[in-house]
């Protein structure tokens, strides 16, 4: 059981970086500190990046799931 969950950890790590990867940049970090934020994006976010937003929150809830009940398993079966 636990190597199934490890597996599924291994997944959902490499899912949850492309998804993160995938989206669009919005500024707000360092580089808006020192000037390089000059770009406004107007208007709302459109659908497909709604629904990675969607996809990327639920994915990163079970691959936080998937990392307490591993964990649980691991304290449980020593």
């Amino acid at each position: 059981m636990e190597l199934g969950f490890s597996i599924a950890l291994i997944v959902l790590s490499a899912l949850l970086m492309m998804l993160v990867l995938m989206h669009k940049g919005k500024g707000g970090g360092l580089s808006d500190m020192f000037g390089g934020g000059m770009q406004s994006s107007v208007g709302g976010s459109s659908v497909a990046e709604r629904n990675l937003d969607r996809i990327t929150v639920i994915v990163a809830i079970v691959w936080f799931a998937v990392i307490v009940v591993l964990g649980l398993l691991m304290k449980f079966d020593s």
